[in-house]
């Protein structure tokens, strides 16, 4: 027969401390444990209705996602360029998207990686959020370039009429 060194010597079965108790009438403690089990599942409730509101008015400002491919073209957000163009002009009248570029490869869902010129100091990996996809002008509305001359060396333009003056 097989016996529990600790029932051998002490001639009782060890108390491990997780055991259930004997069973008996103990009607005030199982009205708590009802009770309790009624106030774990209200509470259960209320925070899964709680967290379905805060999904819900979470989820209100986001909209669908833009996917781009490789081969897009994009315009790049001034937003984190403000230090390389420092020489240009006010920051209140500086674009606040440049050049269109082409999307070199997608890393995940909401990263690209771009085709930046060594001239943009920045990661050519860009998030979505800083990217606009282009859309080229209407042909109608496309400006025409006037055609240049070259005097002594230097582009010049003829002006044909002075429309307005301060």
């Amino acid at each position: 027969m097989k016996v529990l060194p600790f029932k051998a010597n002490s001639r009782q079965d060890p108390h491990m401390g997780f055991e259930l108790r004997k069973k008996g009438k103990f009607e005030e403690v199982n009205k708590f444990v009802e009770r309790m089990q009624e106030i774990k599942e209200e509470a259960k409730a209320a925070l899964g209705k709680a967290q379905e509101d805060m999904k819900k008015y979470a989820d209100r400002h986001w909209g669908e996602v833009e996917e781009y491919r490789v081969g897009d073209l994009v315009l790049l957000s001034t937003k984190d360029l403000k230090y390389q163009m420092v020489g240009r002009r006010t920051e209140k009248l500086t674009e606040r998207f440049i050049r269109p570029y082409r999307v070199k490869s997608i890393v995940s869902t909401n990263t690209i990686e771009t085709e930046l010129p060594s001239t943009v100091r920045i990661h050519l990996v860009v998030n979505i959020s800083r990217v606009r996809r282009y859309t080229g002008q209407v042909e109608e509305q496309q400006k025409e370039t006037p055609q240049s001359m070259v005097i002594k060396g230097e582009e010049e333009w003829e002006v044909e009429k002075i429309m307005n003056k301060r």
